[in-house]
């Protein structure tokens, strides 16, 4: 064909998540699109509300590429800012809710906010936060009645809120008209989002409008998502920007049940009460839902459909989740690919299998979504795929429009995470004969003793098979003779015991014998705000050789 085609307004329009919101409220503007405790708005309502954001937004002089900066809960406000702050052209920078004042400072000075937002409850630790930043940044004020009373609070908090924008105020003087503008081109940043800095300052990731909306489109067509689906959002909207999932209910006409605290009791009462058809969480969550008392858990017999992504799944929670009517599907992303990128998609044979063996094929990270374009695992120098074995471990590489544009201002990392025409995980993994991808570590997590590699992911999986076991994580002690050896901390289930020894041969009898933990040290694990269990804060408590 010789004729020469030019891409012209009418059919190349720059992607962008935006647009479904303005599909929902066009089409469904009476459908229920956000619950939260005693608020409800329609599609249209919330149209409304997030072009107020956007209106009063730009009426403070917000303009393209400013970072409006957001640190609040799981309630109407996060949700609308998923819209309303890209509305106006600026980057929407979601902060984890439970990060000290130093690290919020870092990052509202590293992302150059401009404006914060934030929920009441959080507001002392904000103004700490900001006070180190060094210059001045409007503070808006999300109310809530659910949040503890400011009358509860410190006089200076008092005086700090009454002294602020209320973020009802705030949008009460903006245009619910102005439907704002779309971006001219689809690679604009849409999102800041942070890594958890375990390792050091956390790295600042760049969202562009394409990728999160082929983000929408894969998780849409990956977990076979119907119209007007009943979402609970038990997943932060501060963590990859909820995995996308603001955007997604917004493409199907779904309505979004928020919750501010992920709270077993409160879950189980929202699921019944409005009929929930979707959620997702960590497979801490899932975890505390199976251990929840007896007289706060409900069995549905309908099925919901639950997306967990985090550390592997234990196939041990996966087989209980089961029994409340849930169907799982584990996933598996990182910051840097806008959330899930791979999944355990389901076979038909699999249907038959029984739970336990079934359970562990959907603990795995499985195959690519619909929007991912490659991923493989390579080992060696040159790198070169691994042998589908399941056995021979390498790292994690991606490709596709759902990675990220690189870090803010740090070109080494961009280079060294972007090379070789891959996105480098970090995560080691071994590839089965059925082309299922599973991690075994984190390239750190590996445990190197006496020469040999030991995944602390088995190890954690043989503890959770145990009746006592409700949280189990492993980490590489110091060991004088080997290196190395596995550490196991454990949190046993309420109403149960089990020694350490216990323990210890429980492994024995499910793995090799010398991959066993040579101790085990029970409490309480702890957690990021998205679930994940700190490994770095268990590392530094074993960091010296016996």
């Amino acid at each position: 064909m010789s004729q020469e085609y030019t891409p012209v307004k009418a059919n190349h329009v720059p992607l962008t998540p935006l647009s479904f919101l303005h599909r929902a409220a066009d089409i469904y503007p009476d459908q229920v699109a956000v619950i939260y405790e005693d608020r409800q708005y329609s599609w249209q309502q919330t149209r409304e509300r997030c072009c107020q954001l956007s209106s009063a937004l730009k009426g403070i002089g917000i303009k393209q590429g400013d970072t409006v900066s957001v640190l609040a809960f799981n309630t109407p406000e996060l949700f609308e800012a998923h819209f309303g702050v890209p509305m106006s052209g600026a980057v929407l920078n979601t902060i984890n809710t439970r990060l000290d004042a130093d690290t919020i400072s870092y990052i509202l000075e590293h992302g150059e906010a401009k404006v914060l937002l934030v929920d009441q409850e959080l507001l002392p630790n904000a103004m700490e936060g900001i006070s180190k930043v060094g210059r001045s940044l409007k503070v808006i004020v999300i109310e809530d009645s659910v949040a503890p009373a400011v009358a509860s609070m410190p006089a200076e908090e008092q005086k700090t809120i009454a002294s602020a924008t209320s973020y009802a105020e705030f949008i009460a003087g903006g245009d619910a008209s102005d439907n704002g503008e779309l971006p001219a081109d689809e690679w604009q940043t849409l999102a800041l989002n942070y890594t958890s800095g375990t390792t050091g300052r956390p790295k600042g990731v760049l969202y562009h409008h394409r990728g999160s909306y082929l983000m929408t489109m894969g998780t849409v067509l990956g977990w076979a998502l119907p119209m007007h689906p009943v979402y609970l959002y038990s997943v932060p909207m501060f963590h990859c920007n909820g995995w996308g999932h603001a955007w997604t209910m917004a493409a199907m006409a779904g309505t979004v049940v928020c919750l501010r605290y992920v709270q077993p009791k409160k879950m189980f009462d929202l699921m019944e009460q409005y009929k929930v058809t979707h959620f997702g969480g960590a497979p801490i969550v899932l975890n505390m839902l199976a251990n929840a008392p007896a007289d706060e858990q409900k069995h549905f017999d309908r099925t919901i459909h639950v997306m967990t992504a985090g550390a592997p799944p234990p196939a041990a929670v996966i087989a209980r989740m089961e029994t409340f009517g849930f169907n799982i599907m584990h996933v598996y992303g990182l910051t840097e690919t806008y959330g899930h990128v791979l999944q355990a998609a389901p076979q038909q044979n699999w249907a038959q299998l029984k739970t336990d063996e079934r359970a562990e094929l959907v603990s795995r990270q499985g195959v690519r979504f619909p929007m991912t374009e490659s991923v493989d695992v390579l080992a060696g120098d040159p790198p070169q795929s691994v042998p589908h074995d399941g056995e021979t471990m390498g790292e994690i590489v991606l490709r596709g429009n759902t990675i990220m544009k690189g870090y803010l201002k740090n070109s080494e990392a961009t280079t060294d995470a972007l090379r070789d025409g891959w996105f480098w995980s970090g995560d080691l993994a071994v590839i089965h004969p059925d082309s299922y991808v599973q991690i075994k570590d984190r390239a750190k997590d590996i445990i190197i003793s006496g020469g040999e590699n030991i995944s602390s992911v088995e190890i954690e999986g043989a503890l959770y098979k145990h009746p006592a076991v409700a949280e189990a994580a492993v980490v590489a002690m110091p060991d004088e003779k080997w290196g190395e050896s596995p550490c196991a901390f454990v949190t046993l289930k309420s109403d149960t015991t089990a020694t350490e020894q216990e323990l210890i041969d429980h492994v024995a009898n499910a793995i090799a014998r010398f991959k066993r933990p040579k101790k085990i040290i029970f409490g309480d694990l702890p957690k990021t705000a998205t679930g994940k269990i700190q490994k770095y804060a268990l590392r530094q408590q074993v960091s010296t050789p016996d």
